[in-house]
This record gives structure tokens, sequence and C-alpha cells, in this order.
């Protein structure tokens, strides 16, 4: 095969169109009488290895080039999850000799482990196409997969498996979860609860505290021997992030070993680097950083999170949350793209959100609507007065104004500041309530209530800018001669 050349070099990144099957063990079910159950860990390696063979096979396949390559080397990635909850039931901190040497224990045996399943299938079936100019043909009799371990990214089966992420160290052991509709749930570590039970330190305000603070580490009512076995990814140094990623590597893994080195909020570009250096140096494949808080919106925090993201982004305005129940009303448009029906809503803390859709118009125009509403709705939640919003409304202009009872409305966005207005006239009336009504400053916009006269009302030309008047019963351009009727 073309690929053949390349094959020798394995281990290594997929090639072009090759996909590899993954599946990743979890090692928190292998603790037996305070050790690990090597020989039930051996059993499931052998079937996960036959499983994920088997799959290459009953596999559909989007590509033609695709099902080639990945029968030609029937790459698998066994890898592993659960690591850090292994180390709370054995009792070893994460951070120690003592967890390196288990770590680069477990994937060794792994790895050789599928390995001899691999020879024993590929001896029944045969081994896979480009055996014979691999890496591997003086090694084994047959190898039914070229590669047989990667540790993958779990992030979403370990929370279906409800155990840690990879070979990572536990992000918190109470932390909030941010969900759905930026709802925010605290939840705590099912061992470290089991545990503060047992031992007799567990109440639900030292929880929350732990949630607050991101680690138990200086939290006194807990024992030095849990808060040493309890570490968490911001307790562990960037050194001993990377050491732990070298010590699954070297041996163990065929491909490569996601792994994330955690930052605090205030690490700094010559922290950074360093571990890329050491990483380096390791022989580590790749490596992953990230800084706490360095995104708005991030999966996992802690209350420390949203602390130091307060503090860095003081000048920065943010919006309340859009409450539950709102009211309000719905104002029908005239605008020269049809019927606009604009929603203003409000709550016990003022204007909160807009809504504006055009009758049966879609694509582009539709889209516009949302954006503008969108954008408005933040900002009358941001606190933004209602005479800013207003001022860059009204006036715009578009090549199709409309004409209603009241005046001339000369685009969409005109009309959605006009509904805003006749809205706070509404509520005033309605209510009396004298706040966010428009202020003297901008008297209604009175050049849309103007009567139609002259040519200055008829929209610019779409085709060069000029202006439009009305001529044999149909808007031209006086500049080029575009015309709306031909």
């Amino acid at each position: 095969m073309v690929y053949n050349q390349l094959v020798r070099l394995l281990p290594d990144p997929l090639l072009p169109y090759e996909a590899c099957n993954l599946g990743s063990i979890n090692l928190s079910l292998f603790v037996k009488d305070g050790s690990v159950d090597w020989e039930d860990l051996g059993a499931v390696v052998d079937t996960a290895v036959d499983f994920l063979d088997n799959v290459i096979d009953m596999n559909r396949y989007p590509l033609p080039q695709i099902e080639t390559l990945a029968k030609a080397n029937r790459k698998i990635g066994l890898g592993v999850m659960g690591f850090a909850d292994l180390l709370f039931l054995l009792g070893i901190p994460y951070n120690s000799e003592d967890a390196l040497e288990l770590g680069s224990k477990i994937m060794s045996f792994i790895n050789e482990r599928s390995k001899k399943r691999s020879e024993f299938i590929a001896l029944k079936r045969g081994s896979f196409t480009n055996f014979e100019d691999s890496f591997y043909k003086d090694k084994y009799k047959a190898l039914r997969n070229a590669t047989t371990t990667t540790i993958a990214p779990t992030g979403s089966i370990s929370i279906i498996a409800n155990c840690s992420s990879g070979i990572e160290p536990l992000f918190a052991l109470s932390f909030v979860r941010t969900i759905l509709d930026n709802q925010k749930l605290i939840e705590v570590h099912p061992i470290f609860k089991a545990v503060a039970i047992r031992e007799g330190f567990y109440s639900d305000e030292l929880m929350e505290r732990i949630a607050t603070q991101g680690s138990i580490t200086h939290l006194d009512e807990i024992p030095e021997k849990w808060r040493q076995i309890f570490v968490t990814a911001h307790d562990i140094t960037p050194e001993w992030h990377i050491r732990m990623q070298a010590a699954f590597q070297q041996n163990g893994v065929d491909n490569a070993v996601s792994k994330t080195v955690n930052f605090p909020h205030e690490a700094t570009r010559e922290d950074i680097a360093e571990v890329f250096l050491l990483a380096y140096r390791l022989g580590c494949k790749g490596v992953t950083v990230y800084r706490d808080g360095s995104r708005q919106m991030q999966v996992l925090s802690t209350g420390k999170t949203a602390e130091s993201q307060i503090e860095t982004d003081k000048s920065i305005i943010s919006p309340r949350e859009r409450p539950n129940v709102t009211y309000g009303r719905t104002e029908k448009v005239k605008t020269g793209c049809g019927s606009l029906y604009v929603t203003i809503n409000e709550d016990e803390n003022g204007l909160c959100e807009l809504f504006a859709r055009l009758g049966k118009s879609g694509g582009c125009a539709s889209s516009q609507m949302d954006a503008i509403s969108r954008l408005i709705s933040l900002a009358m939640r941001a606190g933004v007065s209602t005479d800013a919003i207003l001022k860059h409304l009204r006036g715009i202009r578009c090549p199709s104004p409309a004409w209603t009872e009241g005046g001339a409305v000369l685009s969409c966005p005109d009309a959605i500041g006009l509904a805003i207005e006749h809205y706070l006239n509404w509520r005033k009336k309605s209510h009396g309530q004298a706040s966010e009504q428009v202020s003297e400053s901008l008297p209604e916009a009175n050049y849309t209530r103007q009567q139609i006269t002259g040519e200055s009302l008829m929209g610019a030309c779409p085709e060069c800018g000029g202006h439009m008047k009305h001529e044999d019963g149909c808007l031209t351009c006086i500049a080029c001669g575009f015309s709306r009727c031909g």
C-alpha cells in the first residue's frame, strides 16, 4: 500500500482517512481488598480488545477511503478513566511517587495484555493487512491491530460512568456544574462524601465552603491524612501533572495521552512555557494547558474561579439573568419589508427583553431581526438607558420605507424604536409609571411623524445609493434609473 512506509514508524498519529476505535476502562471498579485486582482487570482488557476489533468489521463508514484504511491497519485505542478515583480508594495522593509508579504499572499492564490478546485474535483471524511492513513484525508472530492503546479524552463518558475523567486529578471535591440555561448545581464527589461521613467531618456547610474555595488543603477541620489524599487539580503543581502524563506515556501507550495541566487564574506566559519544555524533555507526545477563568463560560468552576473573574473584569458590564416570568405586549408595525411584530417584556426591575419577527419573511431579514432583538435585550438587562437604545434605532433608513397613519417608518430598526416608544407611553398611561419613558431630548423622533413631502423620505437606491422618487406610479432612482417596478 501507499502507506506501508509510514506504518513502519508506528506509533504515529492517524494517517489521512484513518480511524481509531476508542474505548476506556473505569479503573475505579478494580479495587479489591485495598489493592488493584489485576486478574479482573486483565479479563476486562481481553474483552475490550475483542469488542473494539469486532466494531471495526461491523461499523458502517462514511467514506470508502476510511473503510479501506481502517480495515488495513485495524487501529484500536483502549484507554482508562477513573484513575483519580482509584487513588482515592487506595489512599494514595495523586502528587506522589507511589501514584506515578502505579500509573506506569497499570498502563504497561494494559498495553502488554492488549497486545497479547491482539496476537491471539490474529492467529485465528489474521493480522492487519500491513503487518509484514510494520513496526511489529519481529516482535510478534501475528498482530490483529496496528495500535491497541490510547488515553483519549473521556469528558462525556466519564460523566455517564460516574467516575473521574481519564488520568486527570479531580477538578474539585465539591464544585459548581453549569448546565442548560446557565443553571448552577453543587456536586460533591461520592468517595469524598462517603469518607467525610464515615470519619465524622461531613456537613452541608463544609461542602459549600469547599465549592467556594475549590480546595481542602487549608481546612483544619479535615484531618491532614485526608487533605493529602483528596488533592484536586489546582492543588497539584504543573510539574506533577506532566510527570503523571509521562508515567502513562512511557512504555504504556501506543498513541498519545490526553492530559490537561491546570493553571490558576494568575498564571503567566513563563509558567506555561516551562510546562511545554518539561513535557518535551519527558517525551510526552503533546500537552494541553488551561488557565482557570480564562473563558467567561467554562463547564466546571468553583466559587474561587468566579471571584477571580470578577476581580479581573470589574470594568465589564454583565447583564442580569433573564427572569422566569415576564409581562408585556406585542405591537404590529408596518415596514417596507412587511409587517413587523415587536414584543416587549419587563419584570419588576424594568424592561428586560424584546422580540421582533417579520411576518412571513425568512432568511437574512429574519436573522437580522433576531440579532437586533438579542442585542437590545442584552442592553436592557445590562441597565443601558432606553434613551440610548432609541437614539441608535430611530432614524435608521433603508431603501424601502413604509407609511402609516402616524407618518413614515424608515426601516425595521426604526420600527422597533417606534414600538419601544409606544410601549413606554402605553405603560405610563396604563400603570402610571414615569420611569424609562422617552426623555425630552428625544421628542418621539419627529422626523418620522412628519407628513411626507418632497423626495427625502423615498429612501436610498439599493444599486447606487442615490435618491428615489415616485415616477409613473413607481419608485425610481434619479441617479441610475433603478426602478422597483422593473
